[in-house]
């Protein structure tokens, strides 16, 4: 059954029926969270959950209306109930006390101060009744700053009362453990906090400043007139155009001093110039381009007359009577830069059409400073001492860890296993050596020859190896240009002499005239027909021997018929 009235029905005591299906009869919820902080909201839903219609009037007409009772139905009205209980950290979250004040602190041992103005900023936080005092930052001031008190209850005496907001006023001494500050100000919060809660607030004060950071502040006097020249001109006029030139530091009179290249940047806006190094490869220098940074360079300092330097590095516009300009670098002069002599041999394309235009100079000729290149020194080879082949030898003259000389590898797998077969004779004043019979051999793969004597019975000589492998260069070949005896060199006839030793060639093998026949671009035409005539003979008595055995075995001709 609805718990709403029946149409027609006055709202009255009796004429409204309960809904007997409700058991619920709690209140909603009207303390909310948002954002950490607690807050108060309309109900909107009633008692066991009924949807509340929105209200539309206010909550001062809302209680306006509820202390609003006619007199002759009700009686007297009813006093309205208490508000609700807020506490303080609610009610004052976020809300501040800041006041300007300050303190004098004595300096006993400085002579320029006697003592020392420092301001702060007084905090009083209203949710907790606790306070902290923050000095600001000055910069330069030396000394440290920042949180001078942190936030806590602060003391107000020795019978343990605190600092409370009642306490604190414009123009009043407050003293917090043992220095005395002086309130001059606040700001338009306090101030309307403090005069709602009933407090007369005493009128503002001026802030005391410190007289030493005052005096510091204050310009030097000096007594340069100021020039007509129009700087905002020159930079709208020559932004972005540098000069460039290339310059060499000679630096040889110093310890492991050296040439060195850089680039001088003249800056036509402001007249500053700039010295970057140009580095090189493996020059061992550590990578910092810029030797004179960008500043204006004086040409010519002033006169010192007192007897002790100064004690700062920058030199005043006092002390320079003039300063480096466009017109006093030249290509092919030299430049004294901080000390450093600069020798300008070249310069960009720009700055070439800047002289002729500005000052016309048009003889611009490049200095060539580029080394001559040093002398070739001819390496020298020893002579060679007989140990070993010449080419392993001569390793050892160009590395430290001598490698094996390079081979022709694809001629050695071409010409694998041959060798050339000649037979020699000896050549010598001793009759005895005449009789002797040598086998000289070459193999093709390594141009190495190799001498073989055959052992005859009751000579009185033990035949055998006479001369192991080995390159035998030509007479009258020298070590640097060594001519090796080569194929083309036998011959039928051909005196060949190896290490004093004569031998005159003979007999040859079958397969040295086969090898010439198919290398015939590598042999000369005398060689080969020598060879072929001294092998003629041969071969025509062994093609009788063949036409001979030919007619007495005639079944060996059918069957080479067939």
């Amino acid at each position: 059954m609805s718990s709403q009235p029946v149409q027609g029905l006055p709202l009255l005591p009796g004429s409204s029926f309960r809904d007997p299906t409700k058991t619920a009869f709690h209140r909603s919820q009207t303390l909310g969270y948002k954002n950490g902080f607690a807050f108060k909201r309309l109900p909107t839903t009633g008692i066991g959950g009924q949807r509340l219609h929105v209200n539309q009037l206010s909550p001062a007409e809302l209680d306006e209306l509820a202390n609003k009772r006619p007199t002759l139905t009700y009686g007297q009205a009813k006093q309205a109930p208490p508000s609700d209980f807020i506490p303080a950290h609610v009610a004052f979250d976020k809300k501040v006390l800041k006041f300007d004040g300050y303190f004098q602190e004595d300096v006993p041992i400085s002579t320029e101060e006697h003592f020392r103005i420092r301001q702060v900023g007084i905090y009083y936080y209203l949710e907790d009744d606790s306070m902290s005092v923050m000095e600001p930052i000055v910069e330069n001031s030396g000394i440290p700053q920042g949180k001078f008190i942190k936030r806590q209850r602060l003391p107000k005496n020795d019978r343990g009362d605190h600092y409370h907001w009642k306490d604190l006023n414009r123009g009043i001494n407050i003293t917090i453990y043992g220095k005395t500050f002086r309130i001059v100000d606040c700001d338009a919060f306090t101030q309307t906090f403090l005069e709602s809660q009933g407090i007369e607030l005493n009128p503002p004060e001026r802030m005391i400043f410190d007289p030493y950071t005052e005096l510091r502040k204050m310009p030097l006097r000096t007594y340069v007139t100021p020039s007509d020249f129009d700087q905002l001109k020159q930079f709208l006029a020559f932004d972005k155009k540098v000069l460039r030139f290339y310059a060499m530091w000679d630096d040889t009179e110093s310890m492991f001093g050296e040439n060195r290249r850089f680039i001088i940047h003249y800056y036509l806006a402001d007249d500053t110039v700039e010295v970057r190094e140009v580095h090189e490869r493996n020059d061992g220098r550590d990578p910092f381009p810029v030797l004179i940074r960008r500043q204006h360079l004086p040409k010519k300092l002033a006169e010192k007359k007192g007897p002790f330097p100064t004690c700062v590095l920058e030199i005043s516009d006092q002390e320079v009577l003039e300063w480096f300009t466009a017109k006093d670098f030249a290509v092919g002069k030299s430049t004294t830069l901080l000390g450093r002599s600069f020798f300008i041999y070249d310069c960009d394309e720009f700055t070439r059409q800047f002289y002729q235009d500005k000052f016309g100079i048009t003889d611009f000729h490049p200095v060539d400073v580029r080394k001559p290149p040093p002398e070739e020194i001819k390496q020298e080879i020893p002579p060679y001492n007989g140990f070993g082949f010449l080419e392993d030898s001569l390793q050892n003259c160009f590395s430290l860890i001598p490698q094996a000389p390079k081979k022709n590898v694809l001629k050695m797998l071409e010409n694998d296993r041959k060798v050339l077969r000649y037979a020699v004779r000896m050549e010598s004043p001793n009759p005895e050596d005449s009789k002797r019979h040598f086998v000289l051999s070459y193999c093709l793969a390594t141009d190495m020859m190799s001498i073989y004597e055959r052992p005859m019975r009751n000579s009185g000589r033990i035949g055998g190896k006479f001369l192991a492998k080995t390159r035998v260069c030509k007479p009258g070949s020298t070590t640097d240009i060594p001519v090796y005896y080569e194929p083309a060199d036998f011959t039928i006839g051909a005196t060949v002499e190896v290490f004093s030793h004569r031998f005159i060639i003979v007999d040859a093998d079958s397969f040295v005239l086969k090898y010439m026949e198919g290398n015939l671009e590598s042999f000369p035409p005398a060689v080969v027909q020598s060879m072929r005539d001294h092998f003629a003979p041969r071969q025509a008595a062994a093609e009788a021997v063949k036409r001979w055995a030919f007619k007495e075995n005639p079944c060996k001709r059918f069957s080479r018929h067939h």
